[in-house]
């Protein structure tokens, strides 16, 4: 009965050891894609003062703007605005760029055609359709500046 008992609480034990729980994986989401941007929040951090922080919510026109990050680690981002006495909304800029994203600490660098230092922020947010895009202007010691864009994904 003792050998009967041991031989059950091995076999207990090593199926217990030996099963994956599945429910923990993390679903990871692709930052390649259409983006549409919704809303910016800037933020200032100046030594010795309160912080603070603007939204500045994107009007139709703006949100007609896109940001396409391509498989090959560049992209296109498409900037639109209400322009002339008429608000007729119109593509203003056309950036190529080129982006590293460091998926497990969630860096991203994007440098833009023609500019010589890239922009450096992270990925505070990235599921099936939100993107929120952070990009952080620590060039002054005594002044921490960024910028988070909030995106949507564009269905394909």
């Amino acid at each position: 009965m003792k050998k009967l008992a041991l031989l059950f609480a091995g076999i207990s034990l090593l199926a217990m050891s030996g099963c994956k729980d599945d429910d923990n994986t993390e679903q990871v989401f692709p930052l390649v894609g259409k983006w549409q941007p919704i809303k910016e929040v800037r933020t200032v951090v100046e030594t010795g003062e309160d912080p603070y922080s603007d939204t500045i919510d994107y009007t139709d026109c703006q949100k007609s703007s896109r940001w396409d990050f391509f498989e090959a680690g560049n992209g296109k981002r498409t900037d639109r605005e209400e322009v002339g006495s008429l608000g007729t909304c119109t593509a203003v800029a056309d950036y190529n760029f080129t982006y590293i994203y460091d998926r497990d600490t969630k860096a991203i660098q994007i440098k833009y055609q023609g500019v010589v230092e890239p922009d450096k922020g992270k990925i505070t947010r990235l599921d099936a359709t939100t993107l929120n895009l952070t990009i952080e202007d620590t060039s002054d010691p005594t002044e921490y500046k960024s910028v988070t864009y909030t995106f949507n994904r564009i269905p394909q």
